[in-house]
């Protein structure tokens, strides 16, 4: 897991990891070094109870399930980001 957005590839789907132990899936587009805009994005809510390395997993084997076309994030909650491509598939 990378910890510093901004070197973050344009255009990629990430993982993003929050401190609030939310899960942002979704294309990244920019940051301006306060605010992180990314696009075509679902989320994992850790209140839902379901595991989000099930979650996360799903999501590299089938896709993103967009439930947002952009979505904004503050810089300060992001503890990290992984490629979607890294994430090792479903069997």
């Amino acid at each position: 897991m990378q910890t510093n957005i901004m070197d973050a590839p344009h255009g990629m789907n990430l993982v993003v990891e929050c401190s609030d132990g939310s899960i942002v899936i979704g294309r990244f587009d920019s940051s301006n070094g306060f605010e992180v805009i990314m696009h075509d994005v679902d989320l994992h809510d850790p209140a839902s109870g379901s595991d989000s390395e099930a979650w996360v997993r799903e999501t590299a084997t089938y896709g993103v399930d967009v439930k947002h076309r952009d979505w904004n994030i503050d810089v300060q909650l992001i503890k990290g980001w992984t490629p979607l491509g890294q994430i090792e598939k479903l069997a």
